[in-house]
């Protein structure tokens, strides 16, 4: 069943500052940037390699929270089955 739900514009601000940020790891950034790319498209999903990043930057205890806030929203979006 598809997901519906797009990026807020509080998760796609965190995203940002987490892709424009030069002490953050790829991971998170790959997480981040599955969030962004959904901020105004409902058809878009969180692919299964997209999802299981953010959650590791989930689980990571050394993720910003603007970090963890965008892998949550990306999380969010995975297909629901």
């Amino acid at each position: 069943m598809p997901n519906k739900k797009v990026t807020s514009k509080k998760a796609a601000t965190s995203a940002s500052k987490t892709i424009k940020s030069s002490s953050t790891g790829k991971t998170s950034k790959s997480a981040a940037g599955s969030a962004l790319s959904q901020r105004k498209a409902p058809s878009k999903q969180t692919s299964k390699a997209a999802a299981s990043k953010a959650s590791k930057v989930l689980r990571d205890g050394r993720s910003s929270k603007a970090s963890k806030s965008a892998a949550g929203s990306a999380l969010s979006q995975t297909r629901k089955k």
